[in-house]
Formats: structure tokens, sequence, C-alpha cells
């Protein structure tokens, strides 16, 4: 059976290849054309063959169930790619560049001075209630005055065309080997289209990653030595821990492989003896890097970590207590946070927020719960929120207690219509699902945004959740030049 044009299902909303009338967009035209001209049969056969390149590659996420405990899978992906115009993306880097500046400016300013507290633009008691402010690094200088060095920003495009900055994660943020594995899978599945387009490449992240990393250094040199720290093989993204390391020609190390000697410097314990580290690209949660300063109890970690780090003879990426700015409370300030510091517009909106610390706020939230989504300030991953048209009565009157319970807890945000992009369904057809972008901000001493990110697509149809543990997978996703 050929795709035909009504195999193209029209959506009510954006759709970021096809128009509303169902036609092509006009940088899409050539794809379009390209893809019905393939049957039923073949379109299987790229999408088995994107399967079966992806299980060859050991292209992996866990997961954990109560049924199964924790398992690999492999990484769901759909053929079919994303595509944004440049000139478009041009707009959208220059936005995230800012935004990151300014949450850097703002997370040095909580740890020293708190002039943005003391000028009454953003909350104390926002700041007194925060689970990820880490008293620990109050008065330290990280290298370059950089805080958060890896920022992933997850971006979504409203049912109106414009684009919004959904929420920053700049703790461990995660997901960028998908982003390129999805294109070295792409390009398997699909040479015959990068012949008719040129997408903006994303293979120089691991270069600019180590570029990043070495700038941070305290011993300059041409050869610092870096690390990927990880929590082992039972972390849910212990792939790209792995993946990152051996792209980088770094080492991957366990909190059990280092150690910080009396002149407080950090050792990677290997067959020669000990070297010295410089860099330290953790992927481990703050409370479980350094047992002498957060938990005591944690095997993860490396005790003397954080002295090392603040006396400057190591370097960490990102730096402890970063994680004071990824809070969706926080989130709702970031606009007054970049007009402060940087005297600014926005170049890229916030999606309206409700802060239910606010009373009226909080009574128009629980007065609306069935029309809006509500969400805790520190979850990730798509847990502990509520969507409201998709909730029972049930669920509604349970989640009204706990955010009456614990106010400063919760933001609520409208029902966003998610554009969508035609992704493989059962029975060859081409349906919407919607997606959101998660692209990867660098900074160092040069700021770097990837050409593009990772699309993250909802699988299930008319659902909104495109997160890979619930559900989720991912596309391809191409700037072009056209």
């Amino acid at each position: 059976m050929s795709i035909h044009a009504e195999s193209f299902e029209k959506s009510e909303f954006y759709d970021e290849l096809i128009t509303s009338k169902g036609n092509a967009r006009a940088y899409a035209r050539k794809l379009i054309s390209y893809l019905k001209k393939l049957d039923k049969e073949e379109l299987d056969q790229r999408q088995q063959a994107a399967d079966l390149a992806i299980k060859q590659m050991g292209v992996t996420f866990r997961v954990y169930t109560e049924e199964e405990g924790s398992i690999d899978r492999a990484w769901p992906f759909d053929i079919i790619p994303r595509m944004i115009q440049k000139k478009e993306w041009d707009q959208i880097e220059l936005g995230l560049k800012q935004r990151v500046e300014a949450l850097n400016l703002f997370i040095d300013d909580l740890y020293h001075a708190q002039r943005i507290v003391k000028d009454k633009v953003f909350p104390p008691e926002v700041l007194a209630e925060s689970v990820n402010f880490r008293k620990q690094c109050m008065g330290i200088d990280p290298p370059l005055g950089i805080w958060a060095h890896v920022c992933g920003s997850d971006l979504v495009r409203h049912s109106d065309g414009q684009v919004y900055v959904l929420e920053d994660n700049l703790r461990v943020p995660s997901g960028v080997s998908y982003m390129l594995e999805n294109r070295h899978v792409t390009k398997r599945v699909f040479p015959e289209l990068f012949e008719t387009y040129s997408p903006l490449p994303v293979n120089t992240y691991p270069g600019d990653l180590l570029d990043t990393l070495t700038s941070l250094s305290p011993r300059p040199g041409d050869n610092p030595e870096i690390v990927v720290l990880t929590p082992g093989i039972y972390n849910s993204a212990y792939f790209e821990h792995a993946y990152l390391a051996q792209q980088m020609g770094c080492e991957l190390v366990e909190g059990r492989d280092l150690i910080v000697q009396d002149d407080d410097c950090v050792y990677m314990q290997n067959v020669e003896g000990l070297s010295r580290v410089d860099v330290i690209y953790r992927r481990i949660d703050d409370l479980f890097i350094d047992p002498e300063a957060f938990h005591p109890d944690s095997i993860l970690g490396v005790p003397g970590l954080l002295r090392a780090w603040k006396t400057g003879k190591v370097a960490l990426a990102n730096a402890p207590g970063a994680g004071v700015a990824d809070d969706k409370v926080v989130y709702s300030y970031v606009p007054e946070i970049i007009r402060y510091y940087l005297d600014q517009e926005p170049l890229v909106p916030n999606v309206p927020t409700w802060r239910c610390m606010d009373a009226d706020s909080l009574d128009y939230v629980l007065e609306h719960l069935q029309e809006l989504v509500v969400k805790p300030a520190n979850e990730s991953g798509g847990y502990g929120m509520l969507v409201g048209p998709a909730s029972t009565r049930a669920e509604r009157e349970e989640f009204a207690k706990l955010v009456q319970a614990d106010p400063r807890n919760y933001i609520a945000q409208p029902t966003l219509g998610i554009s969508t992009v035609p992704t493989l369904a059962r029975g060859g057809l081409l349906e919407p699902r919607h997606v959101d972008l998660r692209p990867f901000i660098l900074s160092g001493k040069t700021t770097r945004v990837t050409t593009g990110g990772l699309t993250r697509v909802a699988l299930r149809k008319g659902s909104l959740v495109v997160n890979s543990s619930q559900g989720g997978g991912s596309k391809d996703t191409w700037i072009i030049d056209s």
C-alpha cells in the first residue's frame, strides 16, 4: 500500500512538517514527497533496520519496574526526522545562550552576596525552602565563574507556532548520547535523504564537551586529566556515561577509583599507581558525591571531593549547588532573572506559570485542576505531575491535598497544544505524535549550543508524555538551511 496524501493525518495542533490544510510545509516538501513514494513494506523494513541497528550498537536505557526490577531496554526510535529551519534556530540559539548566562550569574549570586534577594526580585522564602541549595557551596568561586557547564533546556512549540522553554535541567542533564546515535541511525536508514538535505551536524558535541571541560582545568596545559564519574552500571543513564567517556577519550570512573590525598588533590587509582585528576564530569547527584560533605553513608562518591573543589585543585562539572536553579519555581522567575542580570528581555519565553505558593494563584489552580498541568518543583522524567484534562476526579482530589499541604513545591501551567511530527504507526500510516526538544548548551570559555538537540516523541497516540521511561521515544532533529 502506498503512502498517499490522505495517509498523513491532519492535526489540530501545529505540526512541524504538515500544514493545517494537510500539505507539506515548504521546507519539508522533498521529505514528504519521498515518504509518499515508499510503500508500507518498505517503511516497515526501514524501521526494522533502525531497530536492529540500535540493538547492534547497544543503545539502551535503563528502567525500573516493580515486576522486573532494573532492566535495560533498546532505545525507542522513530525514523521520520523532525525539521527546523536555521533562520528560526538562530534566534532560539541566542535565547538559550542568554538564558544560561543569566542562570549562571543567578547561581553565583546566590552563593555570594545574594543581591537579587536583597533587591527583592527573588523571594527569600523560595531560596530558604530550596531542596537543591547547598550551604556547603557558599563563597566558592568555580572556574570562570560558571556553575552549570552543561544545561539541557526543554523546548515545546504551542499550537500558535511559538516556541517556549518548558523547563531547565542544570544538575546532571542527560540525553545527548541519544541525539548523536539518532543521527547515525538515520544516516543508515535514509542515506539518500542526506543527499537532498544537508542538516547541520551534531557530531562535534563530544569534542565541544571536551573543550569545555579542558577550559576548567586548574593546571593549564595541553593534556589535563579528565574523567567521567558515574554511579555505575545500574544507573539509568550509564550508557551515556560510558558513551561520552569513550567519545572524548577519557577514563570512566566510579567513586572507588578516585582518592583525595592530604594535598587536597584528586587522584585516580590505576595499575601504574596514582595519577592526578584535573577535571571531573560528574554524573552523580550532589548529595552522593562526597560523604564527608553530604550524605555520610554514600558509597558512590569520593571522600574529600568538595574540599578539593573548594581549594581549586580540581574542577567539577556541573558544579555542586548548580541545581538551585533546576527548580520549577525558580524557572518561573527566569524572565525576571534575565532582566535583572542582563537588562534584556527574554528572547525565548517561558510557558505561563502559576506559583502555588502565591495565595491567589493557589486558589486559581485548585479551581481549575481539570484544565491545568500541575508539577512538583523538583521531580523529573514526568513523574509526580497531574495532567488535568487526562485525570479522574479522584486523582484531582488527591492532588489538591498534596498541593495544599506543600504549595511551595508545586507550579501549574496551561495544557499546551504541543506540536506534532508525523510518526510511523501501525499499518504504515504516518500519524501526528507530540514532541518536545532538548538542546544542550555548553558553557566554558565559550558558549555552544547543539544544532538541534534530542527530539523526544510521545509514541502513544494522543499522549503528551515524551519520556522514554513512560512510553516515549525519540527522533533525529534536522536544522536545515532552506
